[in-house]
């Protein structure tokens, strides 16, 4: 990798901590970020946190002084590295407080972190998004009592994690009462283990008129009635990607169906959705939504290119609405998980694999119930998919055979890079039963499968396609949120097996 001699000496200043700190007053303004990347490189947060207190530019960028340069071309955005990213905080509180008449900072932008799996910095250590979320709201509350504090906010724009463990942080710090040194702008908000109360409040707070990317999942328990809610409340004119949790169109407990079957409050999450001209990706899996994705997705202005349909229940109308709507020929990234795809719709199928082949880059057929019989029409329905990337069908009851012949026809695909495929049948007790739950999945002959993939790998070897990663991730693919989150989720599952065995000891004495 070849770097700039600018950024050769930035590193060896930056490697001397001391005469680094010494030196800052000697170094030109437009050398701080060359600097600043130096230092993160080597994992110096002594020199990090100095630089952010004297930083003489009016933004500070952290993806963009991350990632690739004329100076260095190594990208440092996957590097979630806990002792910078606490130094780069703890710089910018000193920035408000010491900063004196040199401060000229307005913008700090702590956004373009890649939370991956392995960490790259030297202390291996990461701070991933809930941990940052904590760090950034917990510095402004304290600042907020500090009479030293400038008067002049800087301006910091953030991804924000809230969870029941930080709400009552995350809420202090967006909502101060007096002045805030930092005021914390929300470009993408992610929120679980909350009740619908929680995260309405929390979200007019982080300000819905600016959020460009909203996560709700897993243990926020949403119907149709709160969606409806909150989307008709908050509005979201800038918002560009959203997240709903299962079950999130189901029908609030105490409604009656109307006498004409027409779901009122479907149609009006639809005519909210449609005032967001700014929409492309929306993942409502596992809810419900049977014979209703064209009331859902036909009045949208934007043409979707992320669409996460997982475990919906979709019948033929959906099918044949999907293959021939507009969003189809937009289509980057198309989740269909948990559909019996080529055995119930196997025309819209193709049609709609037909229609996004110029466009999509990453597909998902998890549990669709494809079996050998399958590969041929797959294989025929996947060809026109010039530019997929990626690829993901675990869980499909496949042999080892159906999967070199599907391999095959992989190869033809220029582009792929990933695949993600089913331990083979072959490897499983006969008889199994499929789709698995998670303790039959893990029942299978490791010493055969690893056979079968070497095999696989072997193919792709002579097919000249080596550059095609393979993996079978049996319980999903890493999600740091979930990993940085799993205690708090796992005390709130006991929790609730808690109160159903209450709810069901009282209804026994009821009985009795």
């Amino acid at each position: 990798m070849m770097q700039s001699l600018r950024f050769i000496s930035a590193e060896a200043l930056a490697s001397h901590p001391q005469v680094a700190q010494q030196s800052l007053d000697g170094v030109a303004h437009n050398l701080y970020p060359l600097l600043f990347k130096a230092s993160y490189l080597l994992e110096q947060a002594e020199v990090i946190r100095v630089l952010l207190e004297r930083w003489p530019l009016e933004e500070f960028r952290l993806g963009a002084l991350l990632g690739p340069s004329a100076d260095h071309p190594g990208d440092l955005r996957d590097r979630a590295c806990r002792a910078c990213l606490e130094a780069c905080v703890r710089g910018l509180a000193d920035h408000t407080l010491w900063g004196g008449g040199r401060r000229r900072l307005r913008v700090a932008d702590l956004t373009g972190i890649r939370d991956v799996q392995v960490q790259g910095c030297p202390c291996g250590r990461a701070l991933g998004r809930w941990g940052r979320t904590k760090l950034l709201a917990r510095t402004c509350c304290e600042l907020q009592v500090e009479p030293r504090a400038a008067r002049r906010p800087v301006e910091v724009l953030a991804d924000i994690f809230v969870t029941g463990g930080n709400f009552d942080l995350v809420v202090r710090a967006l909502g101060p009462e007096g002045p805030a040194p930092l005021r914390v702008r929300c470009l993408s908000f992610r929120a679980d283990s909350l009740g619908p109360g929680q995260l309405v409040h929390v979200l007019r707070l982080a300000g819905p008129r600016e959020l460009r990317r909203l996560e709700v999942v897993h243990n926020v328990r949403l119907h149709a009635g709160h969606v409806q809610q909150l989307l008709a409340q908050l509005g979201f004119p800038r918002l560009v990607s959203l997240t709903l949790p299962a079950k999130a169109f189901d029908a609030p407990p105490t409604s009656t169906p109307a006498p004409d079957g027409e779901d009122a409050l479907l149609t009006s999450i639809a005519r909210e959705l449609s005032r967001m001209t700014q929409l492309t990706e929306l993942s409502v899996a596992f809810s419900t939504l049977t014979g209703k994705l064209q009331k859902l997705l036909g009045p949208l202005r934007t043409p979707l290119r992320v669409l996460d349909l997982g475990n919906c229940a979709l019948n033929h109308v959906d099918m044949a609405f999907l293959a021939n709507c507009t969003h189809a020929a937009h289509l980057e990234v198309l989740d269909l998980s948990g559909h019996c795809l080529v055995d119930l719709f196997p025309s819209t199928f193709f049609r709609l694999l037909g229609q996004a082949a110029p466009t999509l880059r990453a597909l998902t057929l998890e549990e669709c119930g494809l079996a050998d019989r399958h590969v041929g029409a797959l294989s025929l329905a996947l060809g026109p998919c010039r530019r997929l990337q990626e690829l993901r069908f675990l869980g499909n009851p496949m042999s080892a055979r159906a999967l070199r012949r599907l391999f095959v026809a992989l190869c033809g695909l220029p582009r792929l890079q990933s695949v993600e495929f089913p331990v083979p049948r072959d490897c499983y007790p006969e008889g199994s039963a499929y789709p698995q739950d998670e303790l039959a999945m893990s029942k299978f002959d490791q010493q055969k499968y690893s056979a079968i993939a070497e095999d696989l790998r072997a193919l792709l070897l002579r097919a000249g396609r080596d550059d095609i990663r393979l993996s079978t991730p049996l319980f999903g693919s890493f999600d740091p949120d979930i990993q940085e989150t799993s205690n708090e989720l796992g005390t709130l599952l006991l929790q609730a097996f808690k109160t159903a065995l209450e709810n069901f000891s009282r209804a026994l004495k009821q009985m009795e």
